[in-house]
């Protein structure tokens, strides 16, 4: 399924967070201790199993806490809302709630980097059409919360579907269909094609 799983580090302090679990937690774990990285979370953008089927696993293997927001239909030891911030470090990652793919979706933002998990691909967008999916809520939370973030942020998003891994909100405000919908409605189309 192409899924990405990030490990976001503080340089100076070498905290670090992990960003969806995916599949297996080998790779992960190996990337941490060859980094000298202390993972403190491990964090869902959502509860779909791609997303989170190893992420207790993962946790202990790093001796970290895992995190969800509160509507996840997971037991984390953290659960999180909109505003909140997970430190690392001397640094803060904002969690930004933006649901319409799931209910419990989330966005992880470090101040230049966006985790987008399945809210917002490179070229694309999540489905709505899942349980818990909307496609005016993902519009919202596209066009509200998601381009009100400075234009230089880069965009990480859950799985390698685009023509590259990775891409400015401005560079992506100019391709993706999802941000060049005016309306709800024009985007509920895209959604049904």
């Amino acid at each position: 399924m192409q899924n990405f799983a990030y490990l976001l580090v503080e340089e100076k302090s070498k905290e670090a967070m992990g960003v969806d679990s995916g599949w297996e937690t080998a790779p992960i774990v190996k990337v941490a201790k060859e980094n000298d990285m202390r993972v403190r979370y491990v964090c869902a953008t959502h509860s779909h199993y791609d997303h989170v089927k190893t992420i207790d696993a993962l946790a202990k293997e790093l001796g970290a806490e895992t995190v969800a927001h509160e509507r996840a239909p997971l037991s984390p030891d953290v659960r999180v809302r909109d505003g909140d911030a997970l430190r690392l470090g001397e640094s803060e990652v904002k969690v930004i709630y933006t649901p319409g793919h799931t209910e419990d979706s989330v966005c992880f933002y470090d101040g230049r980097n966006l985790l987008t998990g399945d809210t917002l691909f490179i070229g694309a967008w999540g489905r709505t059409d899942l349980a818990g999916g909307s496609a005016a809520t993902l519009f919202s939370s596209l066009h509200d919360r998601i381009m009100k973030l400075p234009r230089d942020t880069l965009i990480y998003s859950g799985h390698d579907y685009g023509e590259v891994r990775f891409r400015t909100i401005g560079e992506e405000a100019k391709k993706n269909p999802a941000l060049l919908a005016r309306s709800g409605d024009e985007f509920a189309r895209l959604t049904q094609d």
